[in-house]
């Protein structure tokens, strides 16, 4: 992985039906990505309160 490269993956499952955890390693912000066959989507990954879900920011 490039240094530079803003979006981490941090989880995923699947292979026809894709489910994918990424975060921003700028803003911590973690994104929900699916893909169905020719589809998919991302969205913030929200908490029970609606608020998105942020990761602690790791400079390295």
């Amino acid at each position: 992985m490039a240094k530079n490269e803003r979006f981490e993956k941090t989880y995923s499952q699947g292979t026809m039906n894709v489910t994918e955890i990424w975060v921003d390693k700028e803003t911590g912000i973690n994104y929900l990505f699916h893909a169905a066959g020719y589809s998919g989507g991302m969205t913030p990954l929200l908490d029970r309160d609606g608020k998105p879900v942020i990761s602690p920011i790791v400079n390295g």
